[in-house]
């Protein structure tokens, strides 16, 4: 049950972000220290209102997952990816945090790794079968070709 709470709290965490983020206009940083000062706020107030495992990592797992949810809805704006992200991060953090000391911090190395995942899951919607992170780049690629190209024009002329 405590490994579900944990889960639940990974998911909530980015999605909540992302909505104050996107909804109040706050911002991808202020959002984040908002919601997790809340969460962390109550938890160092009333650590006997939950299990002393629970007290110890809800707070670090909310954060983490508050990282996912400061991505820009340029990139990701389904509530489903987010909430995918943040399951996918609590995953990662439970089971190989130790391996990431000294890579940036565990959470925001866990917290890249869960987005960039996600990113690369093609939309089973789409006629093409692209993934997101391959129609962002296609999208940056033809963008940068449509430069070079006028560019190429009005050398010409």
């Amino acid at each position: 049950m405590e490994t579900f709470i944990l889960y639940l709290v990974g998911t909530i965490g980015s999605t909540a972000t992302y909505y104050v983020n996107t909804k109040f206009h706050q911002g991808a940083v202020r959002s984040s220290a908002l919601l997790t000062l809340l969460v962390a706020g109550f938890l160092h107030f009333f650590p006997q209102s939950v299990s002393p495992y629970l007290a110890q990592y809800i707070p670090p797992i909310f954060i983490g997952a508050s990282f996912i949810g400061m991505v820009s809805k340029n990139q990701l704006s389904t509530y489903f990816g987010l909430a995918l992200a943040g399951a996918i991060f609590t995953t990662i953090l439970l089971n190989t945090s130790k391996f990431f000391t000294g890579y940036g911090g565990a959470l925001g190395t866990s917290a890249c790794i869960a987005l960039l995942v996600v990113l690369s899951i093609p939309y089973f919607k789409s006629p093409r079968k692209m993934t997101v992170g391959f129609l962002q780049l296609r999208k940056t690629i033809l963008k940068k070709q449509g430069k070079i190209s006028k560019r190429r024009v009005d050398l010409f002329k």
